[in-house]
């Protein structure tokens, strides 16, 4: 059997952190936190939106992908899955990024949760005011 090649990268989204492990010579099969991609992510717009890189560079089926993801609620982690993919297939194919880039695929959202301030009940709300 030939050496297949492992791509690796990471992607974030809000608090959400994914490492995606790719590996030429594949058959299709995504795998996350050792759970089958479908079974992670029951709903088809979460999972149009991670096979969205595979897409758009015409490589359906020709990877095995791997990824570890924490933190953040569920579409944040797709986000995070979503960027590491893209950023792995980057590194298999230099001459893709065009394509990625100009679906925003390669784009990290920055948004996050605002940190909670002392003598507040949030990061911004305020207790009420009591004129009297």
């Amino acid at each position: 059997m030939s050496e297949a090649n492992v791509y690796s990268a990471t992607g974030r989204r809000k608090n959400a952190v994914a490492h995606a492990w790719i590996t030429t010579e594949g058959t299709g099969e995504i795998s996350i936190n050792k759970r089958q991609f479908e079974e992670y992510f029951p709903t088809l717009t979460q999972q149009n939106a991670i096979l969205a890189p595979f897409e758009i560079s015409s490589l359906s089926k020709k990877f095995d992908v791997r990824v570890s993801t924490n933190g953040g609620g569920l579409n944040g982690q797709v986000g995070a899955i979503r960027l590491a993919i893209s950023r792995a297939l980057i590194q298999f194919d230099p001459e893709l990024r065009p394509a990625l880039k100009a679906a925003l695929l390669l784009r990290r959202d920055p948004r996050m949760k605002e940190r909670k301030k002392a003598g507040r009940p949030g990061a911004r709300k305020r207790f009420q005011f009591s004129k009297r």
